[in-house]
């Protein structure tokens, strides 16, 4: 990914609202200092959505450009960081319709379970997870999932990406994606089912 954010060194005690607080009464570093710190996290977050990783660097860029253009209306007392990835997660939506197309590109890391749901997707993630070392047998099973979940619907993938990847509580995830709580829960547990279903039918 490009970048010409400014090494910072991470020592910063500051919260993210508070960095954006200051960036909106002049301090340019801080803004600088979000970007840095939020580089890794949301951009691995556009590359396993999208499956491109020239569209997940633009619309990295484009995300932050819309936190800059809107930090004057960011409510103050909502957390910065699902605000962020409301940002990435419907610009990404939009940029996967206006291009017509199905991410292609395989994902480039392994989901990370939570602790809040079980089944065969956390048992699977956990047997990939547990083979030694970085062993043929282990980069081919973690090569199927990440395929697996690539070929997901849009609204399961980025549900269970949400959940799995980045860990937001189901009050976030909620936020994020502008839907009601319980539909959360259900779209969770559907993607969840059709992972489980599409592992089937790919092993057999």
């Amino acid at each position: 990914m490009n970048s010409t954010v400014p090494q910072i060194i991470p020592n910063d005690q500051r919260t993210d609202e508070q960095l954006l607080s200051d960036y909106r009464d002049g301090d340019r570093e801080s803004f600088a200092l979000l970007v840095q710190r939020y580089q890794r996290e949301l951009y691995h977050f556009l590359v396993r959505f999208m499956g491109d990783r020239v569209m997940a660097d633009d619309v990295f860029q484009e995300t932050f450009l819309q936190v800059h253009q809107s930090a004057g209306q960011f409510d103050q007392t909502r957390r910065f960081r699902p605000w962020l990835f409301t940002i990435a997660a419907n610009k990404a939506r939009d940029m996967i319709r206006s291009n017509n197309r199905r991410p292609t590109t395989a994902l480039q890391a392994t989901i990370a379970p939570s602790d809040e749901s079980g089944g065969e997707f956390i048992d699977l993630l956990k047997t990939a997870d547990n083979l030694p070392g970085d062993s043929i047998e282990r980069r081919e099973l973690q090569e199927k999932v990440q395929q697996t979940v690539q070929g997901m619907p849009e609204h399961l993938r980025e549900i269970l990406l949400l959940s799995y990847f980045h860990q937001f509580p189901y009050k976030q995830i909620s936020d994020i994606l502008e839907i009601p709580l319980g539909t959360v829960k259900s779209r969770l547990h559907a993607a969840v089912a059709h992972f489980a279903d599409q592992w089937r039918s790919r092993m057999r």
